[in-house]
C-alpha cells in the first residue's frame, strides 16, 4: 500500500469544495428548464381545451376559450392570455394562448429572465347555432 504524503491530506476536500458551486448552478439551470417545458406542455393543453371550448360555444367564443385555459391545468391564471380569431367564414377557430414562465428558481432566476411561452390550435366550429341544430 502507497503511503499518502503529508502534504496531501486535504486535496481532494478542497477539490470538491471548488467544484461543488459549479455542479450545483447546473443542477439548479436543469431544474428550471424542467419547470419551463412543464409550463410549455401545460399551455399547449390549455390551448387545445381553449380551442375545444371556442369550437363548442354558441355565444362568447373568447369568454369560453380563455375560462378553459385557465380551468385546464396548473398554469397561474394572472398570466394568461388568449387571442380567439375565427378562420374560413367562420367555419375554424384559432385560439393563440400565451403565457410568461417565471423563472423563480433560488440563483438561477435572477440569471434567467422570465420566458413568454405560446401555442396556437385551430379547431372546426362545432356549435350547434351554426349547423342549424337545436
Amino acid at each position: 500500500m502507497k503511503k499518502a504524503r503529508w502534504g496531501d491530506h486535504g486535496q481532494s476536500t478542497v477539490e470538491f469544495a471548488l467544484v461543488l458551486p459549479l455542479v450545483v448552478l447546473v443542477v439548479l439551470f436543469i431544474v428550471q428548464a424542467g419547470f419551463v417545458v412543464r409550463d410549455q406542455l401545460l399551455v399547449s393543453h390549455a390551448a387545445r381545451e381553449a380551442a375545444r371550448a371556442a369550437a363548442v360555444s354558441d355565444t362568447d367564443r373568447p369568454g369560453a376559450a380563455i375560462s378553459a385555459a385557465r380551468r385546464a391545468g396548473e398554469l397561474r391564471s394572472g398570466q394568461i392570455s388568449s387571442e380567439v380569431t375565427m378562420l374560413d367564414g367562420g367555419e375554424t377557430v384559432r385560439v393563440v394562448i400565451s403565457y410568461r414562465s417565471v423563472t423563480d428558481t433560488p440563483i438561477i432566476g435572477a440569471l434567467v429572465p422570465d420566458i413568454d411561452l405560446h401555442a396556437s390550435v385551430v379547431m372546426r366550429v362545432e356549435s350547434a347555432g351554426k349547423h342549424g341544430l337545436q
